[in-house]
């Protein structure tokens, strides 16, 4: 018979447990990306690199030919990290490029949180390659994107095969604050939710201004 106890899941992210790399974000990619709309995927963006700017996650930001084809990374991610250099690749694997294993080693999480363009080259690549070398992989589909909704979705699906856990860019802001009562971060959090968690962020505005509503914290 086992035996509740009042703490998180081993499998769980919380600030200290992982190393988010931001794969991709740039115009040219974003271009022929069709399984997202081009808003909805900045304002994800978004909400991921703030909330890994607020958590003090461990974040590795890479692009790919940024100055001879792909172009700059999203404002909403480079205004959130302006002093972090992305590291600019020619390997579609992430995973292959030696500086990036650097960095990861570097850092010494086990757990790999990835987001970017496109989810079945330069997601599936990366994932598929650290879930190899036995490190536990978590992908933010709707912060990735691709050229179909079946390109997408076949490479989520490829990759939840092999052990990948999906989640969603709000679900990855939440994780880490797990607890109302953690006052260090409230403030940024509700706030973040608020400029990019849709209607949970409306819902948000709602109850501060009508009732000085908060979350028990």
């Amino acid at each position: 018979m086992p035996i509740a106890k009042a703490q998180p899941g081993q499998t769980l992210l919380d600030p200290s447990n992982h190393t988010l790399i931001m794969i991709d974000h740039q115009s040219q990619m974003a271009f022929a990306t069709k399984s997202i709309d081009a808003v909805t995927l900045r304002n994800n963006a978004a909400l991921v690199a703030k909330a890994a700017k607020e958590f003090r996650v461990p974040t590795i930001l890479t692009t790919v030919a940024e100055k001879s084809f792909s172009g700059p990374l999203f404002d909403e991610i480079k205004s959130v990290f302006p002093d972090e250099s992305a590291i600019d690749r020619t390997t579609m694997n992430t995973w292959e490029d030696g500086r990036i294993a650097e960095r990861v080693n570097a850092i010494g999480k086990d757990k790999i949180v990835l987001a970017g363009l496109w989810t079945s080259v330069c997601i599936v690549g990366p994932a598929l390659s650290a879930l190899d070398q036995g490190f536990q992989v978590y992908v933010i589909a709707d912060a990735c994107g691709d050229v179909s909704d079946e390109a997408h979705e076949r490479a989520m699906e490829r990759m939840v095969q092999q052990g990948a856990r999906p989640m969603t860019s709000l679900q990855y802001l939440l994780e880490l604050q797990r607890d109302w009562a953690r006052g260090e971060t409230y403030n940024e959090t509700v706030a973040t939710s608020i400029a990019h968690g849709g209607g949970y962020g409306l819902g948000l505005i709602y109850a501060k201004t009508m009732f000085g509503g908060g979350e028990g914290h």
